[in-house]
Order: structure tokens, then C-alpha cells, then sequence
């Protein structure tokens, strides 16, 4: 018998706007930027990258330059790309737990 495995892709989950949410949240929470690249990509092929792309005021090709491992887009880009998604950024105080996080993600 063989076992066949294949890649695991969190867009296969997320099924509706709230999920969506939920998941970018969780990612801005880790302070990576590596991971909230990771999942704006996720979150837009979830939507249709066109369709946020147009949104975005970007052309489909720009937006997978923007979202792609190792790529440091403007911040106005990543704005564009949560609001084309139907979602905004809010910001809350860190608690000393997340403290850490902020950390190591501003050193």
C-alpha cells in the first residue's frame, strides 16, 4: 500500500469571510513577517487573485510579486490587499505575553 501525501494548504479551510479574518488575525499576531506575507497570499487565491488584485488597484502580477516568500512590499500595498479583501487592520494593546513577539519582530 502507498501512501500518498500532498501540501498542506490552509485555503482549503477557509470557507467564508469570517474564517478569513481569523486566520489573517492569528498571522498578524505572530509578528513574522514572513508568515502575514504567507498568509495574505493564502487569503487572496482564496478570493480570486484578479479579483483583488482590480480591488487593489494592482495588476494580478504585481500582487503575486508583493505576496511572494522574500518579498518586502509597502505597507500602503498590504493596506490595499486587507481592504481589497473585505477586511481591516485594527491594532490593540499588546499584553506582556505578546511582548516577546513585538520583540523579536522589531529587532
Amino acid at each position: 500500500m502507498t501512501l500518498e501525501l500532498r501540501r498542506f494548504d490552509p485555503a482549503n479551510y477557509l470557507e467564508d469571510d469570517e474564517d478569513l479574518a481569523i486566520f489573517l488575525t492569528d498571522c498578524l499576531e505572530s509578528g513574522h513577517t514572513g508568515v502575514i506575507l504567507d498568509a495574505l497570499s493564502v487569503a487572496a487565491r482564496v478570493k480570486g487573485m484578479t479579483e483583488v488584485a482590480e480591488k487593489a488597484g494592482l495588476g494580478r502580477e504585481s500582487l503575486y510579486k508583493a505576496l511572494k516568500d522574500g518579498a518586502s512590499p509597502r505597507f500602503d500595498t498590504v493596506l490595499r490587499v486587507i481592504q481589497a479583501l473585505g477586511l481591516k487592520l485594527t491594532v490593540s494593546k499588546a499584553s506582556e505575553a505578546d511582548g516577546d513577539a513585538g520583540d523579536e519582530a522589531a529587532a
